[in-house]
Order: C-alpha cells, then structure tokens, then sequence
C-alpha cells in the first residue's frame, strides 16, 4: 500500500481516538444508573472521508466534509482500497478501542458506518457491527422485570425516562425479533393507563410518539416506499412492487397506533405527519385504516360519536380531530342539539384541537376583525344569534379553553385556542359573561397567539370604559401582546376611571403595570409628562400610576 493510503488510514485511526477520547470524559456510570432500562450510552458511529479530510460523529445522518462530485481528482483511495483493506483495518482497530472503554459508555450494540468518497464515486459501507451478549441478556431481563412489576401490577405513575428507554426497546427488533405488535400496543397503553392524571402523561406519550415516529421512518416505511422529499420536507411514494403478505399485517397496527397518537395528543403542527401515516396504510391495503379516515378510532361510542334527527345531523372523528355538522333546520333547538353534543364530546376526551365542518344555509360572523373566516368560526356566530343559547356556549366554552390547544382552521394571525369565538361573543354581548373572559385571557398563550388583541379593541369600543368594565380591560391587556392598539386613553384619563385603575393595579407585578401603561399611554416616561402637565386629581392619580410602575 502507497504512503498516502497508509497517512490516510493512519489520520482515520487518529478521529476514532478522538471521539473515543470525547464520549470516554462523560460520567457513563452515573448516567446509566438513573434507570434500570439503560445499560449503556452510545450505540452509533459514523466515519466520513472526503478530499483528504475525516470526521467521525455519533450523530445521524451527519455530514461536515466538502460538497462536489466525486472523482479521480483529489481523491486518492479506490473502492477497491476502502473495501479489501481500510474497512477490516478500522473494524479490528474500533473493536479494540471499544474493549478499553467502561461498560457503561458503549450500549448492548454498537454499529458503526463508513462513508467514503473514493475514485470511482460514494461508497456506504457498514464497518462494525457489534453486539455484547450479556449485556443484551442483561436488558432484556431488566425489561421484563420493568414490565411486570411497573406495568403489568403497576398502581403508581412512572417516569418518562423509563418510558423513553422501554419504547425504543419494545421497538428495537434486535431485542425483540418476532414481537407481537399487539402485545407492544398493550404495553403502551398500559403506561398511560399508569399515568392517566399525572402531570408527565404529556411527557410519556411525547416519548411513545417519538419512538413509534423513529419505527416507522426507520424501518417500516424504507420497506414499502421510497423517499422523494427532502430532510425537511419528508415525502414518500410506494414502491412498484411493494405488496403486504397476511404475516405484514400486524405492523400497519403500529403505524395506525403511532397515527391516532399523534393526531389525538401531539401538537396541531404534527396532524400532517399522523395524516401521512394514515395515507400510506391506507395505500398499502389497510382496511382499517381506511375505517379509521372515516369512522375514527373507535375510543368513543356510536352514541357519543353521532347524533341524528329531523333537525341536524353530527358526526365526530377524534382521529381526524373534526366534528361535521349538517344543520337541516336552522333553528334554536338545532344549534343547542349540536352545543349539547360537542360539550358532552369534549368532556368525555375528544381532542380539544379541533375543527367543525358545518353544512349551513346561515353565514354569520363575530364583529371582530383579525379572526379566520373559518367553518368553526361560523358555527358559533351562528349560535349566538340565539339569546337563548348563551348559557349552553359558557357551558361549552368552559369545557373547550386549554392552554396549548388551538382550532385545527385557524393558523398563523388568526390561530385561537378553543372556545375564542364563544367567549368573545359572550363577552361582547353582556358584561354578566366578564368572569369568563377573565377566566379565558388567564390560559391564553400570548406568544402563539394575538387575536385577543382584537377582542380586547372590540371590547372596549362596545362597553366603554368605566368602573365596571376596568378590571376585565386589564385582564385582556395583560394577555395581550405589545402590538395592540387599544384607543382608550381619553377615557381612562378620566378622574373616577384613573383612580379606579391605580387601585386595580396596585397588587400587580411591576412589569405588568408597565404593560398596562403601555398598551393605553405608550410607556412610563410618556406617562410621566403627562402627569407633570395634569393638575388636580387627575395630575395625582397619573403621577401615582407611573410611579408604581418606576418602584422596584
């Protein structure tokens, strides 16, 4: 072999000495103790070579070597090279720097890649595989153990890193070759079952997703399809000759559960990736699939599902997160049918990012701007026409409001969490609907959302500005966000208005005071010439209100 090879293959050995030297400074032991399902840290390796220049990383895919095509310029190993003699060479040497490490740094397996830009063009090659025995024998013990006594007899919560390590295990197929995919739905269900009510269930089926998205991209979907997106913009088509054999079957199982997982409890961007699952099931013959399109995932009974008379006709699909809605009467009774059934939806744990699709002759909208001309929108400005109606949509708003949950046809600007246009409507329509609001703009999340900005605006234009309307104003200002523009600043200029104010604000935070001074004046220093302009009890109170705003 020519001296360039051997500095090549010798500056190989070098980076695997390096990144050996960087995950060895990590405190392995400790890390692994933090839970039984864990027997070690690193499992992967990726060698790069490209015009002279190697990297080694544990991070896939990864790449931080020169772009530009192959070829005899440059490049000065063969495939032949890199296949007969760099591939066994690097193997024996990765095998003997992994012997050195502690045991807890290197996982039951360990694969390490090579990608190589040779001569004749880009060769991919798997150097190492490596799987240690015991440990294997080891984990698959602590998994049954974890099983029976955490799941199986299980009364307590359990911790998300344990549902983190279980999941990935119950899907690896090198500890579990022929698992049935039933048994490991049990298995998760039984985690949230274990769980239900606790503060981390998010967290636990945060992890289920993940490690059911890892499956199905991984492994399910490079059986059937080939990839014809981008890394950001994944897209898939079925391969000519892809076919499900009756032994298949049981795995479309696991990408439907990954799908309804996803819709149901992920967050509203994610509904794209749980729908693809459904369509590439469905594409590949999946009866059920389809059923679950149109039908939903069976969780809620035909009963609650569905309602039909003479006057409206309800459908809800929880996997889809839609309820379709025909009005065939447009009377009270058909939109109080309809609340009735979507609170009782909602309180029995239909997804809560949701959308209506309403079959309707009437096409009201709320007098606010700023709000997506939607379908769900319609709904309820249809509703509110109905004096009648107003408590049954205070029902139905107290049961939809949720931090973090939005409308599934309303995004960007316009996107609004559950109940907006019921409670802006009620708020609009009679100050008996205040308490409400309040309790709306206190889960509002003003940084994925702005359009209370226009409700606060629309408020204030039909109830004014007085004692009885200030206390709910604040409220809607403080969840507000800086771009408002609210025009009260006359009115709360007025004597009886500034006092009131200064006695509301006085028992909030400093920065919510400046919020407030904000919103109507500005900003303190504004705030502050115009107090020194002002005489009288108006001079007093301003000055006051900027100097709660100025203490620290």
């Amino acid at each position: 072999m020519d001296h360039k090879s051997e500095s090549i293959l010798g500056e190989m050995k070098r980076e695997i000495d390096h990144w050996i030297a960087f995950i060895h400074d990590k405190n392995a032991e400790k890390i692994v103790k933090r839970t039984s399902l864990q027997v070690g840290i690193h499992g992967y390796a990726l060698l790069e070579y490209a015009a002279g220049r190697v990297d080694v990383t544990d991070e896939e895919p990864a790449s931080t070597l020169p772009e530009g095509n192959a070829g005899p310029i440059g490049e000065f190993l063969t495939e032949e090279q890199v296949r007969e003699w760099i591939v066994p060479e690097l193997a024996s040497y990765m095998r003997h720097r992994l012997n050195e490490l502690p045991t807890a740094v290197i996982d039951y397996q360990f694969t390490f890649n090579g990608k190589f830009r040779t001569r004749e063009g880009e060769v991919n090659v798997r150097i190492l595989e490596y799987v240690d025995e015991t440990k294997k024998t080891y984990l698959l013990e602590q998994i049954s153990t974890y099983i029976a006594d955490k799941l199986t007899a299980g009364k307590y919560p359990s911790k998300p890193l344990e549902t983190f390590f279980l999941s990935r295990h119950l899907l690896d197929e090198r500890l579990f070759p022929n698992a049935d995919p039933g048994w490991i739905i049990s298995i998760f269900d039984h985690i949230q079952q274990v769980n239900r009510g606790n503060k981390h269930l998010a967290e636990h089926r945060g992890n289920l997703s993940a490690a059911l998205r890892n499956w199905v991209e991984k492994h399910w979907l490079p059986r059937y399809f080939d990839p014809i997106g981008t890394e950001w913009q994944k897209e898939y088509k079925k391969k000519s000759d892809a076919r499900l054999e009756n032994t298949e079957q049981g795995p479309i199982e696991l990408v439907l559960y990954a799908a309804i997982l996803i819709l149901k409890y992920a967050l509203s961007y994610s509904r794209s990736e749980g729908l693809a699952y459904l369509n590439y099931a469905t594409e590949m013959g999946s009866a059920l699939a389809q059923r679950v399109k149109q039908e939903g995932s069976g969780t809620f009974a035909k009963e609650d599902a569905s309602y039909r008379d003479e006057r409206i006709e309800c459908t809800a699909n929880d996997v889809l997160a839609e309820v379709t809605i025909a009005i065939n009467q447009e009377t009270e009774e058909s939109y109080a049918c309809a609340l009735r059934f979507l609170t009782r939806l909602l309180s029995l744990g239909f997804p809560k990012s949701y959308q209506i699709k309403l079959k309707s002759s009437i096409k009201q909208w709320l007098p606010i701007k700023g709000l997506a001309k939607s379908s769900t929108h319609r709904f309820f400005a249809n509703a509110l026409e109905y004096p009648n109606l107003h408590p049954l949509l205070e029902m139905y708003a107290r049961a939809a409001m949720e931090t973090f949950e939005w409308y599934s046809d309303a995004e960007g600007e316009a996107c609004c969490m559950p109940g907006s246009y019921a409670v802006f409507g009620l708020g609009l329509a009679d100050e008996a609907y205040f308490p409400l609001v309040e309790q709306y703009m206190e889960k509002v999340d003003e940084e994925h959302q702005s359009v209370q900005n226009h409700f606060t605006v629309a408020l204030a234009e039909r109830h004014g500005v007085h004692a009885e309307t200030i206390p709910t104003l604040v409220k809607c200002m403080l969840s507000s966000t800086d771009s408002m523009k609210v025009k009260i600043k006359a009115d709360m200029e007025d004597d009886r208005n500034l006092k009131k104010l200064f006695d509301y604000v006085r028992g909030l935070q400093r920065d919510e005071v400046e919020q407030i001074i904000y919103l109507i004046w500005g900003g303190t220093e504004k705030l502050k010439k115009i107090a020194a302009k002002a005489e009288g009890d108006r001079g007093k109170w301003l000055s006051e209100l900027a100097q709660t705003a100025s203490r620290g």
